[in-house]
């Protein structure tokens, strides 16, 4: 059986869980994370809050046996590189399950930690660091997918850019004493519109008979103008915040 189409598969049985979790959840309050973070065009909070109770019992059971949180600071890291390795061989659905997987770590490591009541500094710091090397090991992956295809790089160089100066506006806010989560393509939405991409990409290019990463491709260029258009919303909003300050 061809990977893309185990890929779907997979995916369709996740989606499958959307009925189930649409009944059991009825009248029920949102997921405290969820709810106190702002909602985006493309994951309002009915689809987020979906996600966490669909990886719930997973998230109790690192919680039961006790997993430090670090380990998926790194395990983000490695799914991230693997990706990457996954992008370059040519296999984008595994690439886009490795994307999901990843996005996973990052959202098990800060959850463990509350839950645990062990949040510091440190953890906080390798959380965001980890994620800046995952996100750069799947771009450059993808920039070797799309070897001696000059504006499919150029799209991935400006998806990598993107991503990197939205995360940096945030920081350096924050570090201003200004906070901004604000933005149409912050890290789960690259992540989800990166992985669904890679997995449907070989199905939908053969149905239409397009060139292999052309979904792809049209991914890329959404997360790199979103993510750009994102960036420049928060270097504004937080100047604007710190005006007069000395």
């Amino acid at each position: 059986m061809r990977s893309d189409l185990v890929a779907l598969s997979l995916a369709a049985a996740v989606l499958a869980t959307l009925p189930v979790y649409a009944i059991v959840s009825r009248g029920k309050p949102l997921d405290a994370e969820v709810a106190k973070r702002p909602a985006s065009v493309l994951l309002g909070y009915w689809i987020r809050d979906w996600v966490m109770w669909l990886i719930g019992p997973i998230e109790r059971f690192f919680i039961r046996i006790r997993v430090s949180p670090d380990v998926f600071n790194y395990a983000g890291a490695l799914f991230g590189a693997a990706a990457g390795l996954a992008f370059a061989n040519r296999s984008l659905a595994l690439a886009g399950w490795l994307i999901l997987l990843g996005g996973s770590a990052d959202i098990f490591d800060g959850r463990i930690a509350r839950a645990r009541g062990i949040t510091d500094k440190r953890g906080a710091f390798l959380d965001s660091t980890l994620d800046r090397f995952s996100e750069t090991f799947a771009f450059m992956g993808v920039a070797l997918y799309y070897a001696n295809r000059p504006w499919e790089i150029l799209a991935t160089a400006l998806a990598l850019g993107g991503s990197m100066l939205v995360s940096y506006a945030r920081a350096r806010g924050e570090a201003l004493g200004v906070s901004c989560k604000e933005g149409i393509m912050q890290r789960a939405e690259r992540l989800v519109l990166l992985a669904l991409a890679s997995l449907l990409d070989n199905t939908v290019t053969t149905w239409l008979a397009w060139e292999p990463g052309s979904l792809l491709f049209a991914a890329i260029a959404l997360i790199g103008v979103g993510a750009l258009g994102t960036a420049i919303f928060r270097t504004v909003y937080i100047a604007k915040e710190l005006r007069g300050v000395p």
